[in-house]
Formats: structure tokens, sequence, C-alpha cells
């Protein structure tokens, strides 16, 4: 079954949704700007391969989205709502893993010490060099990314959404890939031939760095692990909040939580359940959060393991 949210939580889930279609729209346009921009400098193939890779967290996220609105069946009693934590752990892989292939692709070009050169293109009649075209194209692909990337960031945290929260990220990865591509290919134009591979890599560090941040945090969420802050590795503000109240009312019992999405699960051990709880009453932080909590069990003494 899936855990009740409020209207204005669910508008923000319908904005995000709406969001990410734009997002996966001008991401495609992006992608074909850049592919036909490319020529052979490095620079330009890496920054349209993490054009390409942008488009995984949105996809992921929308379909997460579509199974955690779905009900509960026989065959999924508990519902959909870790179908999140398992599209948050597909993009950490994919983010990852690019970015590896991007960083050994860059680091043997400079150990070969290929030479990349920009031609010439006719357009109309005229020569024009391609790394004009380069430019445009690049700063093109700074845009977009940078309008949703924060139109993004503040849907995230209202929403406790890591894949959304990762796509805010990879948008401001996007442009600031842009700014080091205008860098490449300036390098190229005067005849820094290092320049090229030298932005590739500093692209590629970027990615792996947010890939494996993310995999360390989708890792743990899988693993049952503390609920954990938003981009981070520290345990969630709210959580641990939440864990000392429960601590203070059932002084007695060993306090778990866990995070399923963007709800958390609260179980005591060793204790016998007193009464029907209120879940929002048991929440400790601002009210209009404490959908995030979804579940409350008890584990009395003799079923502790």
């Amino acid at each position: 079954m899936r855990p009740s949210i409020p209207p204005e939580i669910e508008k923000d889930l319908d904005r995000a949704v709406g969001l990410e279609y734009w997002n996966i729209g001008w991401t495609i346009s992006i992608v074909v700007v850049m592919g036909l921009a490319m020529g052979n400098s490095q620079t330009m193939k890496t920054a349209w391969v993490e054009d390409l890779l942008g488009l995984i967290p949105p996809i992921v996220f929308l379909t997460a989205v579509h199974f955690e609105r779905k009900p509960s069946t026989r065959l999924f009693p508990f519902g959909f709502a870790r179908v999140h934590s398992l599209a948050f752990l597909v993009a950490a892989v994919a983010l990852a893993a690019v970015g590896l292939s991007l960083l050994w692709d860059a680091a043997f070009t400079l150990y070969a010490q290929e030479h990349a050169t920009v031609a010439s293109i006719t357009i109309f009649g005229r020569d024009i060099w391609l790394g004009w075209v380069m430019l445009a194209a690049q700063v093109y692909s700074i845009i977009p990314p940078y309008i949703i990337g924060r139109k993004e960031l503040p849907l995230a945290k209202r929403l406790q959404d890591e894949v959304l929260y990762t796509d805010a990220l990879m948008n401001k990865a996007n442009w600031l890939t842009g700014a080091a591509g205008l860098f490449g290919v300036i390098g190229l134009g005067l005849g820094w031939w290092w320049a090229d591979s030298v932005a590739a890599a500093f692209i590629s560090i970027g990615i792996i760095h947010d890939g494996w941040k993310a995999l360390r945090i989708a890792s743990a969420e899988l693993a049952d692990g503390v609920p954990r802050a938003l981009g981070g590795l520290e345990m969630d503000a709210e959580a641990e909040m939440l864990m000392e109240k429960l601590s203070c009312q059932y002084p007695g019992g060993a306090i778990r939580l866990r995070e399923t999405g963007r709800y958390i699960h609260a179980e005591i051990c060793g204790i016998e359940p007193d009464r029907a709880q209120d879940l929002n009453a048991l929440w400790p932080g601002a009210p209009e959060r404490s959908w995030r909590l979804a579940q409350l069990s008890f584990r009395p003494p003799d079923e502790e393991g």
C-alpha cells in the first residue's frame, strides 16, 4: 500500500514529472546539436556523452514515480515505493561507469599525444572554422540545464527525492561541462593540443565523483541503512530527531530506522505497543514534513532478532 502524502506534496510531484518531460525534450535537442558539431574534438565527444547520460536520471525518475503511484498487488503486497531506491541505484551505476570510461579515453589520448584538429566546413558557399560551430553548440548546451537544474533543486528537497536531486546535480554538471568545453575548443584554436583532452578529463572526474557518491548512498538505502541526508552520506537530520524522540518515549527499546524511497520506516525492538500511534504526532520536525514517517512497528522482547 502506498503511503499517503499531502495534496501539496502530490502537486510538487506532478510539477517534477512535468519538468522532467521538458528536461528530456531539451536534452535530446542538445544531444542532436552537439552530435552534429562534434567533429573529432575529445572535449566535444565527452560533453556529448555526458549530455546523453543526462537522459538517464529523468527517465528513471519518471519510471519510479509511475510505479510508486501504483497500488499494492498480491505479488507486491508492500507496494512499489522501493522502486525509487532501485531507480536511484541504476542512475548511480550508469553515472560512475560512463565517467570511468570517459576518463580512460581522455587519459589515453593525452598519453598518446594525439593532436586533434578542427577543420573548416562550407556553409552557403563560405568556409567557416568548425570551432565556431562547436562554441555555439556548447553555449546552447549550457542554457537549458542551468534553468531546469535550478527549478529541480527546491522540488527535490521538498519531495526528499534522491533521483530528482541527482538529476539537478547532473544538470549543474552539464552546464559546467559546457563551460569547460569552451576552454577545450578555444585551446584547440590556439594550438594547445593538450587543452582538449585536459578539459575532457576534468569533466569525467566530476562525473565519477558524483556517480561514486550516489552509488554509496543508493547501496546504503537498499541495504536498509539509516536514512541519509539528501545528496549526502551522513544521517538525515529529521531521522536523527525522530530517533531521539522515540528513544525518549520508549527508553527501554532499540530504535531502528530505514529509508524506502522518500519515506522513513521506524521499528522499536523489545517493547510491547502501549496504544495506537498517531504518526503525525510522533514526527519531531516541521508538521508539513510528517508524511515522511510512513510506518511505525513494534517488536516485543520475545521476537527480537
